[in-house]
């Protein structure tokens, strides 16, 4: 059972990487599930929307995918950020790039603990999580 954050395509490297590893610990630990393998890999626009294509039919560029594999109550999946996207919306939302990237990361475990984001009550309750946790990375 581990956690892991892969890079691909990108020199990029999350500064802060053990504070977000223990936040993510405690979304899962807080939805009443246990962490199990999770992988989140950071990479750009294009292999995104490559993958956004081939599993979900969509083409269009998205910040995050995520791959549920949860085992009934242990989580685990694999997360896929564009780095590009990320860069993009923190200077559209005036955020630094370490806090938009982990919105995004929580974003995706939040997916992974049963939240969704189909209509826009569950958007805003989602939003609200994400916020929370942002909080306590900035702490």
């Amino acid at each position: 059972m581990s956690i892991r954050i892969y890079y691909d395509d990108t020199s990029f490297r999350l500064k802060g990487w053990r504070k977000a590893l223990k936040i993510i610990k405690e979304v899962i630990r807080k939805a009443g599930k246990v962490s199990g393998d999770l992988n989140f890999v950071i990479t750009n626009d294009e292999n995104l929307r490559v993958i956004n294509v081939e599993f979900l039919e969509h083409d269009y560029y998205t910040d995050v995918i995520t791959f549920n594999y949860n085992k009934e109550s242990v989580i685990n999946g694999e997360i896929y950020v564009s780095l590009e996207r990320v860069k993009e919306n923190a200077l559209n939302y005036n955020v630094s790039l370490e806090a938009e990237l982990f919105r995004v990361l929580i974003h995706g475990v939040l997916h992974l603990v049963g939240f969704d984001d189909t209509n826009e009550d569950s958007k805003n309750e989602m939003r609200k999580m994400e916020d929370f946790w942002i909080r306590s990375v900035e702490e």
